[in-house]
Order: C-alpha cells, then sequence, then structure tokens
C-alpha cells in the first residue's frame, strides 16, 4: 500500500473530518485541510478535533496537511466538505493552488445567495462544465458517522466511471454510498430540507404537537418534489436518501442547526439570539434563494415562503403558522 494519500478532504469541521476517517478505513492514506493553521496545528497535535468532535481520535492514516499545493500526483480526488456560502470561494482557490485534480465531490448543503446557484452549479462555473464533480448527501449528522454507527448517503454523478470509483472508495462496513445521476435532485434535497427543518422547529418551539410536524415534513416533501421538478430533476430521487431520508432527520433531531434555530424562534428568542445561540444556519440563507426562485418559476411554496418572512423578520412564527392554516383547501396532489 503507498503511503501517499489519493484523496484531501478540504475543509476542518465536523463533517470534512467524519468524511476523512470514513476514507481512511482499512488505513487508507487521507490528507485533511483546514483553512485555520492553529486548528491544523492543534488536530496534528492532539490527533484528535477537539473544536469539532471532541473525544474522537483522527485514524492514523489521516495527515493534516498546510498546503494543497503540496500533495503528490497520486492525490487526485478532492472531497470540498465546507459551508454552502464559501463554496465559490474556495473553488477557486482549490483550482489555483491544487492543478493536478482530477474530480471533486461536493457536500455543501444550500443554494448560493445572490445567484441562487446550486452547488454543483457553482463548482461548475469555476472549474468548468466538464470537470467530473459528484454529490454526496443524505441523513447525516457527523458526530454518529465519526463515531462509526452505520450511515447511508447518495452519491449523484453523472460520469458513470467516475461514480463507480466513489462508490468503492467511500463503500465500508459502516458507511453505506449508493448512486444516482440526479444532481439536481440530490442538491435541491439537501437545501431544501434546512428550510423545512426551520418551520419544524419553529412548530414544535410553539407547541404545535406531532400531527402538526407529521403534517409539515409531509407538505414540506410536497414543496421540495415541486421546486426539483421544476428545475429539472427526478421525482424519485425525492423519495430517497438526499430527500425524505434527510428530511426527516433533520426535522426530528436537535443535532440539527436548522431545527434548534427554529425551536429557538418559536420559543420567543430574537433572530439575533436564535443565531447566537445556534451558529451557522444554512437554511436561513436557503429560504431567501428558494423564495427567489419560486417566483421565477410561479411555484407556490407557502411553507419555504413562511419561513423566508420569519427569517426576513417579516413575520414572528405564530402568525406564520395562522397564516399556513388560514390558506383556502385543495386536493393534495393536483394543487399546491
Amino acid at each position: 500500500m503507498s503511503s501517499a494519500p489519493d484523496v484531501v478532504v478540504v475543509g476542518a469541521g465536523a463533517w470534512g473530518t467524519a468524511l476523512a476517517g470514513v476514507l481512511a478505513a482499512n488505513d487508507r492514506p487521507v490528507a485533511l485541510w483546514g483553512r485555520d493553521p492553529a486548528h491544523r496545528q492543534a488536530m496534528r497535535e492532539a490527533r484528535e478535533n477537539r473544536r469539532y468532535l471532541p473525544g474522537l481520535p483522527l485514524p492514523a492514516s489521516v495527515t493534516v496537511i498546510d498546503d494543497p499545493a503540496s500533495l503528490p500526483a497520486s492525490c487526485a480526488l478532492a472531497v470540498l466538505a465546507t459551508p454552502c456560502q464559501t463554496t465559490r470561494e474556495i473553488a477557486i482557490w482549490l483550482r489555483r493552488v491544487a492543478p493536478g485534480l482530477r474530480a471533486l465531490i461536493c457536500t455543501a448543503k444550500g443554494l448560493e445567495l445572490g445567484s441562487h446557484r446550486l452547488i454543483h452549479q457553482v463548482v461548475g462555473e469555476v472549474f468548468g462544465a466538464d470537470f467530473p464533480l459528484a454529490l454526496l448527501s443524505g441523513p447525516t449528522f457527523a458526530r454518529e458517522v465519526a463515531e462509526g454507527r452505520p450511515a447511508a448517503v447518495t452519491l449523484a454523478a453523472r460520469d458513470a466511471d467516475l461514480g463507480r470509483q466513489l462508490l468503492a472508495r467511500f463503500h465500508t462496513p459502516r458507511f453505506r454510498p449508493y448512486l444516482t445521476d440526479d444532481l439536481p435532485g440530490v442538491a435541491l434535497g439537501g437545501s431544501v430540507k434546512n428550510v423545512l427543518a426551520i418551520a419544524a422547529g419553529v412548530a414544535d418551539g410553539l407547541a404545535l404537537g406531532a400531527n402538526s410536524r407529521a403534517a409539515l415534513i409531509t407538505r414540506g416533501l410536497a414543496e421540495m418534489a415541486r421546486l426539483g421538478l421544476a428545475l429539472g430533476a427526478r421525482q424519485e430521487t425525492f423519495m430517497g436518501l438526499s430527500g425524505l431520508g434527510d428530511l426527516v432527520l433533520t426535522c426530528t433531531d436537535d443535532q440539527s442547526r436548522n431545527r434548534r434555530f427554529g425551536l429557538a424562534l418559536g420559543r420567543g428568542a430574537t433572530l439575533t439570539e436564535a443565531e447566537a445561540g445556534v451558529g451557522l444556519v444554512e437554511g436561513a440563507t436557503t429560504a431567501l434563494s428558494m423564495e427567489a426562485i419560486a417566483a421565477e418559476h410561479g411555484l407556490v411554496m407557502p411553507i419555504s415562503a413562511e419561513v423566508a418572512r420569519i427569517v426576513r423578520g417579516d413575520t414572528v412564527p405564530a402568525a406564520a403558522v395562522a397564516a399556513l392554516m388560514a390558506r383556502e383547501p385543495a386536493s393534495e396532489f393536483t394543487l399546491p
């Protein structure tokens, strides 16, 4: 076995570190890079990501690096595990410092604010439309993956050979990927679920009960599919791991930052207080992008629209719920 890594994970947060551990299964060498030099040094010294995954040692075959430009020629694959709104910036930097890359996997979930681009569209604009690209998404919390608990995800790649290579590279006894070529569907599932998780958190913060949560998840899934079909995705993708699976996970478990943000709002916190208590909330910016896309395509997406109004400060949780319940009755499957 060669000691040179064949993959670099860009982003040393919880998810990047967890994926580095997956890729390091069976002592396979993996490089891990984060933008904070002090954090990189701390991980090297402790052999642990104490900032994001305390108590979980890094596998011995994971090397924390300072400069992707120093990677060997054998390292032709990068996993981009950075927040959605930094994707373009990191992609531009990565293309400059690591020209030997031959394929890229994106894990960010969201829509780029301003352009409203999906993640693979953003990366395609930087690396070129023909650059081999894949998305990884699904119902996963980083700590559970890093602990070695069983998990399953969707890998989306249009190039069949790349898809098969990635299936083999990510598959371990505790991590099972499934393949699709529906990049828009996988990208949208991971994006929209964050918005709906805010809504679910709001409902639970208001103590509306299990009935309301179930209804919200179901009608939210209908909105997700409605937007996806308008943007060229396939209906079945939203019934899979990167759609329904991730939606249920994020709406029902308090490990989700988006859900906790909504919970705080539902319990009376201000927007500033809720965000300060949770940190990065991708669903808040995604809601605004979704609102613009829905208007562009003439789509009715009432739950997502109310989340956008909440995060913009145009309404409060109780009023948003009242507005949803006051909508005219309609057929479940033929009208929004």
